[in-house]
């Protein structure tokens, strides 16, 4: 990976709290990967930065060495690399997402006690 993509990841994952290496985009996204944690981001309310690696085949390829991990999406929070898609349907089915961010301190929309 060249010094530029390294950079540029770093950038968006250091000024974004929480930051998503995905195909396409948070509005369009292009896999049904990257529409799952997406949607599931969207459920809690978590204000995320979508970052597109179909845009640049580099950055496509320079997120999975940064990471040392093989898929797409990537979530990021707080600089922390969380998984992908299964890792992070699992943390929020079991109810460790919401207490990352909340750990964390980021905002999200809590379900309703009922």
């Amino acid at each position: 990976m060249d010094d530029q993509t390294n950079e540029l990841i770093n950038n968006e994952i250091k000024s974004n709290e929480v930051c998503l290496f995905m195909k396409g985009t948070p509005d369009a996204p292009q896999c049904g990967f990257s529409m799952a944690v997406t949607n599931i981001l969207k459920m809690l309310e978590v204000n995320f930065k979508g970052v597109n690696v179909l845009a640049d085949q580099s950055l496509r390829e320079g997120i999975k060495v940064y990471s040392d991990w093989p898929t797409i999406p990537q979530l990021y929070v707080k600089n922390e690399f969380i998984g992908g898609c299964d890792i992070v349907k699992e943390m929020y089915e079991s109810g460790e997402l919401t207490k990352l961010l909340e750990e964390n301190g980021i905002e999200f929309k809590k379900k309703s006690q009922e």
